[in-house]
């Protein structure tokens, strides 16, 4: 990947087609879509059951004019319903085929936008190079959610907003009432430039949420089926139940709130505890926002990828389509040749390679709390907990903490002498 930036600095690397870059995403995406069409099977659960049969059920329902209101796993913001409805876009496919259609335009869609970033003076290809890996590590599930889609809206919008934060803002606040997730992306925005940004994505949201408020009944109902979630199997918090079941925990794993969450005695404390981390993960990114003195051009991609990062580890749910999110920051954050995210970004990538052994391929290990599943959970999510660290170590260092000194070399201190003589 290194090697690829270097030559996409200098006019050659510009005009040279980047073919191994393409080549090897339109390899690795025609194995996703082998594997979501069923062409090929995927080791573990069928991970499409949930665009054929969930997605599916809410599109029956929303194209009603009005929100799944009986239905408790509907836990999404109101403008989560395009999604749902998008594949309607596609009327000459069936709907789960039109949806795996959508995704991969809209993995294209985020390949393009990096590979755009990426051959731009000053930014180099490595961005769209974690792309390219980190999608298809994640396996057959990155095309099974909708995640991907606010993922693209996500990564248009770091691109665009160094140099037009009210854009920044507009998509941030779509975002936003897709999956919640992405109004953390204006944490970053500098000063002047993000009360512009704050005041776009608050009008935009307004205006959006006023628009499903008035025309389909049930828009905000989800605030009430997300405070009522447990701790989810795969979330760093499961790993006390895993380990408390060894020894005579009597709660149980079950289907709950649509994902396989352990209830029984402590769950609330465990979950109450999460809640509260994730608080202080926020009440650190707010006082990096108000100690940092340098705001370059990649700390609005650092920042936004520090703050999710955070959000996702300390979060009562880790689900495997979480990973889509860091890896689109991630690689929009190496874009930028001053990035100071190169480790935490590797980190995301190996994260994601052990998310597809954990869910699906190996997931009833999971469920089980076995070896195993223990084990594939304490790595994953360990390899979340070091890149939030390592990624916050750097945004602090690159923002705040005073510039290491420079000292000059032999030839500038002669240089000097000379003039002052």
């Amino acid at each position: 990947m290194t090697g690829t930036g270097r030559g996409a600095d200098t006019g050659a690397g510009r005009d040279r087609f980047p073919y191994a870059l393409l080549g090897t995403w339109g390899l690795t995406r025609l194995v996703l879509l082998l594997f979501v069409f069923r062409v090929f099977v995927f080791p573990g659960p069928d991970v499409t059951s949930d665009v054929s049969v969930i997605y599916q059920g809410w599109y029956d329902v929303l194209r009603t004019g009005t929100f799944p209101l009986s239905d408790v796993t509907w836990q999404y913001p109101p403008a989560a319903a395009l999604a749902m409805l998008s594949p309607a876009l596609l009327p000459f496919l069936g709907y789960a085929s039109a949806f795996f259609v959508l995704a991969f335009l809209a993995d294209l869609a985020v390949l393009a936008l990096l590979q755009y970033a990426g051959l731009r003076p000053g930014k180099t290809l490595r961005g769209a190079w974690v792309w390219v890996i980190g999608v298809p590590l994640l396996g057959p599930t990155v095309y099974s959610r909708y995640d991907i889609f606010v993922t693209a809206v996500a990564v248009a919008a770091l691109l665009a907003g160094v140099r037009r934060p009210r854009v920044l803002g507009a998509l941030a606040g779509f975002g936003a009432l897709l999956k919640v997730w992405p109004v953390l992306l204006l944490v970053g925005a500098a000063r002047g430039g993000g009360r512009r940004a704050w005041a776009a994505a608050a009008v935009t949201a307004g205006a959006l949420c006023a628009v499903f408020a008035v025309t389909m009944p049930g828009a905000f109902a989800f605030l009430t089926y997300q405070r009522d979630r447990g701790t989810e199997v795969e979330s760093l918090g499961s790993l006390v139940f895993h380990v408390a079941r060894r020894f005579g925990w009597p709660g149980q794993v079950l289907l709950n709130y649509g994902s396989v969450e352990f209830l029984g005695p402590y769950v609330g404390v465990v979950s109450g505890a999460a809640l509260f981390l994730t608080a202080v993960a926020l009440g650190w990114v707010l006082l990096w926002r108000l100690s940092a003195q340098r705001f370059p051009a990649h700390a609005l991609a650092e920042a936004a990828f520090v703050a999710v990062l955070l959000f996702t580890v300390t979060s009562r749910v880790i689900s495997p389509q979480y990973l889509v999110w860091l890896v689109g920051l991630a690689a929009v954050c190496l874009c930028f040749r001053g990035t100071r995210m190169t480790k935490a970004a590797l980190l995301v990538l190996a994260a994601s390679l052990v998310t597809v052994l954990e869910f699906p391929v190996w997931f009833t290990h999971v469920v089980m709390g076995d070896d195993l599943g223990i084990a594939l959970i304490l790595l994953r999510n360990g390899l979340l907990v070091a890149a939030a660290v390592t990624a916050g170590r750097e945004l602090w260092r690159g923002t705040v903490s005073p510039p290491a000194p420079t000292v000059p070399n032999q030839a500038s201190r002669t240089t000097e002498s000379l003039a002052s003589s």
